[in-house]
């Protein structure tokens, strides 16, 4: 209760301050946060649910409230300052009036009595309420408030800014954005949000420049730069643009160009240090290079490749990351006869219960089987499970195939909490649904995983299952290897987030009330390394999604083994 006792005395203390201006909704929604869901913020500071905001839209929206109430806040600190400046000019005015009345006819005006008090309470008493006003902090008490705000609302870090600017990139790249129109705020020619700023944007190139990402630092350093000689309010500095690009350009390969920056940064900083040292130092290297016969590309400039991923599988002759990228731009189908072969049909899987609600049933490929029910997780059943996940949600995890240890990376972005039967019916019946429609037991599943995706969120190409050399996988369960997968899709999603299997040239778009099946393993225990799949990045929209891993154990009789590697 100590959070929320602290957050209803800086409201007490708020509403009792006359210079802090907060309404009727903030005591509310600040009163409501300290009581209502004092539980759930004593959770997420014990599990840490407030950092890493950007792998998850479902703490995101939070963000609104927060930006919300600092709006608020501030409009009170302007009004706070503007009354403080309306007595400083009354004062003036008044000091201006008497002083030049007095100007006129200094030795008449003082012969007045009256006029020769009023002069000396005006340098006295009055100058000292002009002091006090002077001197007043006004702002004091609204960064006081904001501050205590912060043990109780959600707000970004540094993490969450990196973050965010590290998927914008990958979006880029992904979905092959052209950087003017991402900073137009056009995704694929689909305009959804205002202009970026050249402030905006060196901020962007910035943080990949932080990252070490000298491509996308040159990419969006001369968007800010173009957009700096457009605004008319500069919302940055020309020689802080120019300082980044000039030295990004020169780690791309490109020491002519990253010259010429410099010299252009030295013309309006002549004095600046490091651009000084950078010349010398680009100089020396072109020097270097003429005598040696030597230039980076024919024209001196060098070539741009952005960093690729080392992957293990390839079909075609095309790389795995490239293939995967082809997939989430659904630029690669499957050939018209393949795809003449799968049907839709409606289905009983041979289950009493679903004889009387046969369920909608498509094929989306043969061999893995991967099959689509439509219509198998209903709005009411969706809404509890986002309610009972989001005070649950950490960071999705990945198994280290050495140490079998859960940890966070790069390559999985998003948020995830488990559920069990006990917390609500909805779980319990969404879990029976599973095991109605497949015919495996879940006795031996891991509980229901509830995943949502944060900015650009995705999840490279991976395995649901465990290979040979990751011996440590699941070994804590006793249940054995992930047989299959069942996944619900729990939204639409506008833009990307598809489920991706590159090797057999599948992509399954995001459906609210959906849901995939497939196998991992053929029913010798195998592997099936067909099922290697991937989440693509959400351009737009929230992707929620669900799944159950059923496990080896208990499905000896519902799943016979076969007597080869690959039988089915």
């Amino acid at each position: 209760m100590t959070h929320s006792s602290n957050l209803i005395g800086v409201v007490a203390r708020s509403l009792s301050d006359k210079r802090t201006t907060m309404s009727r909704t903030d005591v509310s929604v600040i009163l409501k946060l300290a009581w209502a869901t004092n539980l759930v913020i004593a959770s997420c500071l014990m599990t840490g649910v407030r950092a890493e905001l950007y792998t998850c839209l479902a703490d995101m929206e939070e963000l609104m409230e927060t930006e919300g109430l600092l709006m608020r806040t501030l409009d009170g600190y302007i009004q706070a300052q503007e009354e403080k400046l309306h007595i400083l000019k009354r004062h003036a005015a008044d000091y201006a009036r008497e002083h030049e009345e007095a100007s006129q006819d200094i030795q008449g005006y003082l012969s007045n009595p009256i006029n020769a008090y009023l002069l000396v309470k005006r340098l006295t008493t009055d100058w000292k309420e002009v002091e006090t006003q002077m001197v007043d902090d006004v702002g004091k008490v609204f960064v006081q408030n904001i501050t205590k705000f912060r043990d109780i609302l959600k707000f970004p870090s540094d993490e969450d800014l990196n973050g965010a600017a590290v998927a914008l990139t990958r979006l880029q790249d992904t979905y092959k954005l052209d950087t003017a129109s991402v900073a137009r705020g056009e995704l694929n020619g689909v305009q959804y949000s205002t202009e970026l700023s050249a402030g905006d944007c060196f901020e962007l190139g910035r943080q990949s420049y932080n990252n070490g990402d000298f491509y996308h630092t040159v990419l969006w350093m001369n968007e800010a730069l173009q957009r700096y000689e457009e605004e008319y309010n500069k919302t940055t500095a020309k020689s802080d643009i120019l300082e980044y690009l000039a030295f990004s350009t020169y780690k791309q390969g490109n020491v002519h160009r990253a010259l010429k920056l410099t010299n252009e940064l030295l013309e309006i900083v002549p004095t600046h240090q490091r651009a000084l040292g950078n010349k010398v130092y680009y100089l020396q290297d072109i020097e270097k290079a003429a005598k040696e016969g030597q230039k980076r590309g024919d024209d001196g400039t060098g070539s741009v490749l952005s960093d690729q991923v080392s992957v293990a599988h390839s079909t075609n002759n095309i790389p795995e990351r490239d293939l995967y990228e082809m997939h989430c731009r659904l630029e690669q189908v499957m050939s018209p006869a393949t795809a003449s072969k799968l049907k839709c049909r409606y289905t009983d899987r041979g289950n009493p219960f679903l004889r009387l609600a046969r369920v909608k049933e498509e094929v989306a490929y043969l061999k893995p089987l991967i099959l689509i029910y439509h219509d198998v997780i209903y709005d009411a059943e969706i809404e509890t499970i986002k309610k009972l996940s989001i005070p649950r949600f950490k960071r999705a995890t990945v198994q280290n195939s050495k140490t079998g240890e859960l940890e966070t990376a790069n390559y999985r972005i998003s948020k995830s909490a488990w559920l069990r039967d006990e917390f609500h019916p909805h779980v319990s019946a969404v879990n029976r649904r599973v095991e109605d429609i497949t015919g495996l037991t879940i006795s031996t599943a891991e509980e229901l995983q509830v995943v949502n995706y944060g900015i650009g969120g995705h999840y490279e190409p991976h395995f649901d299952f465990a290979r040979k050399e990751e011996g440590n996988a699941f070994k804590s369960l006793g249940t054995g290897n992930r047989i299959a997968t069942f996944l619900f899709y729990m939204s639409d999603v506008s833009q990307g987030g598809a489920t991706v299997f590159p090797q057999i040239n599948v992509a399954l778009r995001p459906e609210k009330g959906a849901a995939a099946f497939w196998y991992n393993l053929h029913p010798s225990g195998e592997g099936d390394m067909d099922t290697r799949h991937a989440a693509c990045p959400v351009l737009t929209g929230s992707k929620w999604v669900s799944n159950k891993w059923l496990h080896e154990r208990g499905q000896e009789f519902r799943r016979p083994c076969g007597l080869t590697f690959d039988a089915d």
